[in-house]
This record gives structure tokens, sequence and C-alpha cells, in this order.
């Protein structure tokens, strides 16, 4: 086994780690692998200066600072590793400067956009039915697409209003819908999901093709579609709503902590990008509303 394949399966054990952030790993590992062959040197022998020789190398074929620091970021996660099961001695990158990075706001709407996009959907089909219902709940709960399209049937808990993730490092979080979503998950389920089946005992809460779940970039397809029709024209990303779960609960006062929780990061500086984008859209309102803006 390779000394990348033995980091990895740590990972995975050790965190969780899930098949994407592996497979981006393996790549910043191999490719920084191949550099250091190239010039005589091996992975767990490299100098800080070939580092730096490479960093400028992609800057000049025109990397961001952005993914140069994310790959500074992964090797280091590998040498720390390396180091605490005494494959080196010491971090060859840790004297090496991180690129600093202006944090980039997210993509968000604004309320009365949000609400458009919920209206959109044709809820005079079955079709529209479950998209609306998805909608609702990935605004309700802030969850990612891939949670929502990999939601079960008994994942909902209409009495109690919750219903369970399966996020990040396969770790369950409980996240409350609000009574809007809820109404719209029990009219689904009665009406428009029993349509939608060949075979209502599968599991997958909202189905796709074959009565299996829904895949990311189809529901995806689909909110680009409402949006359109919502007349949407800002640029979206598949987080959008997230975002927008994150952005409004803070521009309405609750704590930084709580959405931390909801959102399922691990690490509240995840979180804080929110706060810069709720004291971006006040600076906003206070040049365009007050008289001396």
């Amino acid at each position: 086994m390779s000394v990348i394949d033995a980091y990895l399966d740590a990972l995975w054990l050790e965190q969780g780690a899930s098949d994407h952030t592996l497979a981006a790993y393996r790549h910043d590992l191999t490719a920084w692998q191949q550099q250091l062959e190239s010039a005589g040197e091996t992975l767990l022998t490299p100098s800080s200066e070939r580092f730096s020789a490479w960093l400028e190398v992609r800057r000049e074929q025109g990397y961001q600072l952005r993914s140069n620091a994310r790959l500074l970021s992964s090797l280091r996660s590998f040498y720390r590793w390396a180091r605490l099961y005494g494959h080196i001695a010491s971090d060859p990158l840790a004297n090496v400067a991180l690129p600093r990075v202006r944090p980039s706001l997210p993509n968000t709407l604004e309320e009365e956009e949000v609400e458009r996009l919920l209206l959109a959907p044709d809820i005079s089909t079955s079709l529209g039915v479950r998209d609306r219902t998805m909608l609702e709940l990935l605004y309700a709960c802030g969850l990612r697409v891939s949670e929502l399209v990999g939601l079960t049937g008994d994942a909902v808990n209409l009495r109690q209003g919750v219903v369970r993730v399966r996020g990040k490092g396969d770790k369950d979080r409980l996240v409350p819908m609000g009574e809007e979503a809820a109404e719209w998950i029990g009219h689904y389920v009665k009406t428009a999901r029993p349509a939608l089946m060949q075979d209502p005992t599968r599991p997958a809460l909202f189905p796709g093709r074959a009565d299996k779940a829904m895949t990311r970039q189809t529901f995806w397809h689909r909110i680009k579609a409402h949006a359109i029709t919502a007349g949407i024209t800002r640029p979206l990303s598949p987080h959008t709503l997230r975002h927008a779960f994150a952005t409004h609960l803070l521009n309405h006062g609750a704590n930084l902590r709580v959405v931390q929780l909801l959102l399922g990061h691990s690490d509240l500086s995840t979180t804080q990008i929110y706060t810069h984008v709720a004291q971006v859209r006040l600076e906003q309102l206070h040049a365009e509303h007050h008289p001396r803006g």
C-alpha cells in the first residue's frame, strides 16, 4: 500500500471523509508527487523551495489564490499525519506561508425572490407538488442538495416537526422543518408521491426515475427551470437556498452557533461567512435608504 493510500484510509476511518473529499486529496497529493519525482525528490523528502516554485508555476498557469491555498492546506494535512505516524521527522511545509485569501461571499436570494421561487412549480401536477415540497424543505431546513435527494420516508417525523439528515462524514442531525414545510410534506406524501412511484414501499422520499432517489443533477436542473419561471436572473448555485436559509436566519437575529448546528458545520468559522453576507446587506440598505448614505 502506498503512503497516499494509507493516508486516505486514515481520513476515511478517523474522520469519515466523503468520497468527494478523498478524491480531492488524492488529486492534490498525486499532482505534488509527480512534481517532486520530476525533480528527483520523493513525497516524503521534499524541499519547501520546491513547493514555492510550484506555486509560482501554478500562478503563471492561471490558478487562483484560493486554489493554491486549498492545495497547501491539503498537503499540510498529509504531512501532519505523516509526522504523527513516523513517516517523516518534521513537516517540510511548516514554514511555507499560506496565501491570504479574501473570503468570497456566497450567492444568495432576497426573501422576496425565495417566495417567487417557491411559488414557481405548477402544483396542479404531481411533479409540481414534488418540486414545491422539495424547495420548501430545502429552504426551511438549509439542507445540502445531496442531503435533500438522499432523504428516505422514515427520515421525516411530521408529529415532532423534524427531519433526520445524513450529512458529511455520515453524521446525522435533526433539523426542525417548520409548519409550512411540514404541511407540504404531508400533502405530498398523501397525494403526489403515490402517483409518482410504481412501488410505494421503496425508501426514496423524492423519487426520480424507476422509483430511485432523484439525482443532485436532476434536481439542480429543476431549480434552474423554476428560477426562470420566477423571473430570477441572478446567478444561482446548488447551495443558493442553503445560503439564503442561513443569511435570512441571521438577518432576523438568530444565534450564529444555532445556525452552525442547523447547517451541520463542524467548524464555526465555516458558518461565519454568513455574518459577512448579512453585514454587506445592511450596508447596502443603509446606502440606499439613509439620507446621508
